[in-house]
Order: C-alpha cells, then structure tokens, then sequence
C-alpha cells in the first residue's frame, strides 16, 4: 500500500515539476508548451518500460503473436505497475488494441470532479510512454494514446506499426 502512494506522489511531482519548468519562462503556457510537457514525460516512461519489461520477461517463453504480447501488457506489467489487471482489452485483430482501466490508479486523484478532465492528459502521458517502452523491447513499434472521457476511467490506444 505503501509504495503505490509513493509512486502516486512521485508521478504527481514529476508532471508538476516538467510543466513547472517549461512555464518558468513565460507568462502563460500555449499548446506548443504542453505539448512538449507531454513529449517529455511520455519519453521518461518510455525508458522505463523498456527497464522494466527486460525485467519482468527475463524468466518468460517468447511470446507467439502481438495478441499474447499485448494479453501480457495487460494482466503481467499493468499488474506490476498497478497492482491490479486491465478491465478490459479489445482489438481489432488489424494492430489496434484498446486497453481499459477503470480505476485508473494515477486519476483518482482527479476524479472528485468533471472541472480536472482537461488535467487528465499529463496525467497520463507517463503511462503511454510505459507501454510503448514495454512494446518497444518487446520488438513492437507502436503509438500509444489516452482517452479520458470520465474520471478515474481511462482508455489506452495501442496501434502496432507495421514494418513494410
């Protein structure tokens, strides 16, 4: 219980300290800003999914297809990351997968109401990051996005890039 607060609170502090950090210079930030905030910390999650998928399938049989990679992402990292499994995951049996979480455990503390829906996005920018780290070690390419329609909720868009 402990180290999931930590955590909580160190994610809180790395987004506030990016955002912080881009805004020192300027009066007010524009679109141009944050969305280079969320380059950035989707970036730091990026290396350290690679880290910790090396990690967690050091002792695990290859995987057979994206489908058993992603049925990894889901139950394995997310509980490794989370202490719980995705609720749901769908896919389009083309490279598109979509990953549900109900509780998203990094937005709970923005779901008291609708007015931090417009927060939500650099809330979740590390954890698009994670997974695409995560695929990217895995030897799958991929762009990872969020959908946060209603608090705690939160959808993952994982589109595996074809390599031609």
């Amino acid at each position: 219980m402990a180290d999931e607060v930590l955590f909580e609170f160190l994610h809180m502090e790395m987004v506030s300290h990016v955002y912080k950090e881009r805004q020192a210079n300027k009066a007010e930030m524009d679109n141009k800003d944050r969305a280079v905030c969320v380059s950035i910390l989707e970036g730091m999650g990026f290396r350290v999914g690679q880290g910790l998928i090396e990690r967690l399938t050091r002792d695990c049989p290859s995987f057979k297809d994206d489908l058993d990679i992603m049925k990894f992402i889901c139950k394995d990292f997310w509980t490794h990351l989370f202490k719980r499994q995705i609720d749901n995951l769908r896919t389009n049996h083309q490279g598109t997968y979509v990953l549900q979480d109900n509780r998203f455990a990094l937005l709970t503390q923005l779901s008291s109401g609708k007015q931090y829906l417009e927060e939500a996005p650099k809330y979740v920018a590390y954890t698009c990051g994670l997974v695409r780290g995560a695929l990217s070690n895995l030897g799958l390419e991929s762009i990872v996005t969020a959908e946060t329609t209603h608090l705690p909720s939160c959808k993952f868009q994982v589109v595996i890039q074809k390599l031609t």
